[in-house]
């Protein structure tokens, strides 16, 4: 006999999400996949004068100018040099005027990770002094523990202020040029 509804199949049908794991400072992080667009090999960065300490610049990604964000010094992490691994996530991070694209310095991508419900834990409560807005959960994978973030609240709105004003100043120097 086959029961319908919340009977004995509800593991067969526990939600699933796909995360891109990377490394950062020797931690591993995970950014749900339907935000990356793409993963591009090291690039030069162009500082932009002005600009908070974690914007690290901007790249020319085929003809179009996108800001680079640092998450080491986002996240007050220690710097490090680049390496053959270091590369830039690029994301589509939704924001209230629209989808910004913006790229993310990574010490090293590691792999698209499934992840069950089941295997995501809330975010523990770290006390006052810890900001963990940025957290979306903790992800377990065997004994691997995987920070996951939730990149909308990675940044304060005045720093995404930031980011959307290089944007912006990017898309219309762009347009006179043309």
């Amino acid at each position: 006999m086959t029961s319908s509804g919340t009977g004995g199949n509800a593991g067969a049908a526990e939600r699933v999400e796909k995360y891109l794991t990377f490394r950062l400072a020797g931690e591993e992080y995970g950014i749900g996949i339907l935000g990356v667009q793409e993963i591009v090999s090291w690039m030069e960065i162009t500082r932009i004068p002005r600009t908070p300490e974690f914007i690290r610049g901007v790249i020319n990604l085929r003809g179009r100018v996108i800001p680079v964000l640092d998450l080491r010094v986002r996240f007050g992490l220690p710097p490090q040099a680049q390496t053959p691994r270091t590369c830039i996530v690029v994301l589509q991070v939704r924001r209230e005027a629209g989808r910004v694209t913006v790229g993310a310095i990574v010490d090293e991508v590691t792999e698209v990770l499934d992840l069950a419900a089941s295997q995501v834990e809330p975010v523990p409560e770290l006390g006052l002094a810890v900001d963990t807005a940025f957290l979306s959960g903790i992800g377990k994978a065997g004994s691997r523990v995987i920070i996951l973030l939730d990149v909308e609240r990675a940044l304060a709105a005045r720093e995404w202020l930031s980011v959307e004003q290089v944007v912006h100043h990017n898309e219309t120097k762009g347009t006179k040029h043309e």
